[in-house]
Parts: C-alpha cells; sequence; structure tokens
C-alpha cells in the first residue's frame, strides 16, 4: 500500500490545545516559546482513503510545532530546518511522499530547499489548491444564486506564477479579465500572452482600488504581507477568493461588507471512509485542498516533487483537477478564514445582498457536497 505523509503546523499557539489538552493551562507567550524546543510529532494516521478504482493508501499527519507568526518572523534558515526535520520525520514513518501544510509551504523558496534535502518528493499542494479555488468560485456562485455569465473578474497579483495561471484559466474560460499588479510592463506582458492563448483582451490597472471596483469576482494572490481590500471598493454581491498567504483580504472586509463573499479556498471530500484521527477544524472526511493533492499523487504512484517554488504551471493545476475527479476528490464546501464556510455566514451575505437588490429571498442551504457526476 502506498503511503504519504502531510505536515501541520498550529496557525495559532492556541491549536495546540487540539493535540495536547493539557496546554489549555499555560500561558501562550510560555507555549509559544516552548514549541521551538518540541521536536517534529507523529500527530496521527491518517486511514480509509480509497479510490473510486479500488486503490487504497495510508498516511500520517506530522508535526511541525512552529505557529503561523513564528514561520513568517523567525529566520528563514531556522524554519527551513524545522520544516526539513519533519520532512526527514515523515520519510521515517515510511512515506513515499510528503505534502507542505499551511505556512511550511511559504517559507523560503516554497518547498524547494526542502526537496533537495530529503530522499522522498515533497509537494506544496498548490496547484490543486488553486484548482479547487477556482472550482469555489463557481460554487459560490450556485449557493448564491449569481449568474456568472458575462462576470468580470479581477486578479490581484496577476503577473505571479499563481495569479498568471489563475488569469490564464478564466480567460480559457470566456471571462473577461482584469488584470492587477504594480509594474505595466509585466501586467502586459501577461495580457499578450492571455491574448494568444485564448483570444480574449485583459485590462490592466496598477492601481487596487481602480481594479476590483465593479468587479464580480475577485481572486487575491498577491505577495503582500498586509490586506489590500478596504471594504468599500468592492461590489455589492461580489464573490471574493483570497488564494494569498498572508492573507490579502483582511476580516475586517467580510465584517464590514456582509453583502460580499468571502473566502480562501475549497474543503475537499477524498474517497473512501477516511479518518483523519485529529481535529483541524474541518468537518469529519473533508479536508484542506492541499492534503488532498498528496493523496492523489500517493494514489496515482507520482512519487515527484509536483508543485514546489512560486511558478505554478497551468498544465498541472488542469491535470491535477483531472486526477482529482478521476479518484473520486470531491469540492464539499468552502472554507473562510481557517474554517468551513457556516450555514449561517450563506444566510448573511444572501440577505444583505437581496437588500441592496430591494428585495428578500429565503436562504438556500448549503450542499453537503459538489457533486460533478
Amino acid at each position: 500500500m502506498n503511503r504519504f505523509a502531510f505536515i501541520i503546523h498550529p496557525l495559532h499557539v492556541s491549536d495546540m490545545t487540539r493535540k495536547f489538552g493539557f496546554a489549555k493551562r499555560i500561558p501562550e507567550s510560555v507555549l509559544e516559546r516552548a514549541l521551538r524546543l518540541v521536536p517534529p510529532l507523529n500527530v496521527s494516521e491518517v486511514t480509509g482513503v480509497q479510490s473510486l478504482n479500488g486503490a487504497q493508501i495510508a498516511g500520517r499527519f506530522v508535526g511541525c510545532p512552529l505557529t503561523a507568526r513564528q514561520m513568517m518572523s523567525l529566520d528563514v534558515d531556522y524554519v527551513t530546518n524545522k520544516i526539513v526535520g519533519a520532512a526527514r520525520k515523515s520519510e521515517e514513518l515510511g512515506a513515499q511522499i510528503v505534502g507542505l501544510g499551511a505556512f511550511t509551504s511559504v517559507v523560503g523558496d516554497a518547498g524547494i530547499t526542502v526537496a533537495k534535502r530529503v530522499d522522498i518528493p515533497v509537494t506544496t499542494g498548490n496547484s490543486y489548491t488553486v484548482a479547487t479555488a477556482l472550482q469555489g468560485i463557481e460554487y459560490a456562485a450556485r449557493l448564491l444564486e449569481i449568474d456568472l455569465e458575462g462576470a468580470q473578474v479581477a486578479v490581484l497579483g496577476a503577473t505571479g506564477s499563481i495569479g498568471k495561471a489563475c488569469a490564464r484559466i478564466m480567460a480559457k474560460r470566456g471571462f473577461d479579465v482584469a488584470l492587477v499588479a504594480r509594474h505595466k510592463d509585466a501586467l502586459e506582458e501577461v495580457a499578450a500572452l492571455i491574448a494568444d492563448e485564448s483570444g480574449v483582451k485583459a485590462s490592466i490597472q496598477t492601481e487596487i482600488e481602480a481594479g476590483v471596483k465593479g468587479a464580480d469576482v475577485v481572486i487575491a494572490v498577491t505577495s503582500a504581507v498586509d490586506s489590500l481590500v478596504e471594504p468599500e471598493w468592492l461590489k455589492s454581491g461580489a464573490i471574493v477568493c483570497d488564494v494569498a498567504r498572508p492573507r490579502n483580504i483582511g476580516r475586517a472586509v467580510a465584517d464590514a461588507r456582509q453583502d460580499v463573499f468571502v473566502f480562501e479556498g475549497g474543503v475537499v471530500a477524498p474517497p473512501g471512509d477516511v479518518e483523519f484521527n485529529f481535529n483541524f477544524g474541518f468537518p469529519p472526511r473533508t479536508c484542506y485542498a492541499c492534503m488532498a493533492e498528496t493523496m492523489i499523487l500517493t494514489l496515482e504512484g507520482r512519487f515527484e516533487s509536483y508543485s514546489l517554488g512560486r511558478d505554478l504551471e497551468v498544465a498541472k493545476i488542469e491535470e491535477i483537477a483531472r486526477l482529482g475527479e478521476k479518484h473520486g476528490f470531491k469540492l464539499a464546501g468552502l472554507r473562510s478564514f481557517e474554517r468551513a464556510v457556516s450555514q449561517e455566514y450563506i444566510d448573511t451575505v444572501q440577505k444583505a445582498m437581496s437588500r441592496e437588490r430591494g428585495r428578500v429571498r429565503d436562504p438556500i442551504p448549503v450542499l453537503a457536497r459538489v457533486d460533478t457526476d
């Protein structure tokens, strides 16, 4: 049976209480300092993943005990060494491939150095993350009963690897695309590429406010360390997908503008009777897309460093989406600010959007999963 591992870490020091209940009694400042002394952890065994073709795999969650804040603020070499240690622990546990979760895929050169220092392939899962984020836009539109035909799509960070891939894919699907980034020359190069590939004449904009105003869909994928979008810039009814880490869209946007829908990616249901044996804040038998990419590659026997670095390939994004569908992986919902989107949030946005349109409609239920059959 093929085996994988996936590296996780606490986004906040309080997340340690999910694994260690006694941590609730320790001051957060003390607990965060103590994390630096903790070696990689064998967190849990993942069982029950079974492809539609009958193939089964097993895996492990391996903990890299640093918070998101520590990942971004401590010395890069120190953090990279911690991630490498977790990857080597994964190899010791029998994994044939290891996925980098959350901020472990952001630090330094996005997994390239880690892959060079271990003897098993490494993937960030970013290709499937992008694929499911784009699927999530269509899913959100169905939940909110929004017709995306003729929609204006603004891509923030359109000259970066992820943004460029998103813009190219959305243009191929026939959307009107606005490219937003700081440098006009680079934007013009992306626009020319899109015109050559799909015939779509993408507009370009170096000012974020001008770029997002009037957009029906906003995809945020810049490398900025602070939130970029002010609540008042967004069109009522806009769907906002924030793929960036750190986030480009602050919680203040969702709090101030209840008539826009903000999410950061998809909740994926792997095939089979899956047990993660660890609570990472998602509904049972569902996971992050980056976790799913590692599982998909393991089911395929594709033990290769699939998504590494900061230059994603459109072909790989499209391929991993096809492979996920082949094995039975399905979008099962959306996540917003690191948690699964709730029915309450859907209802709130629908009602606010309806008020803006001057009419009231009954909320529709959140789907248990998106069925593509």
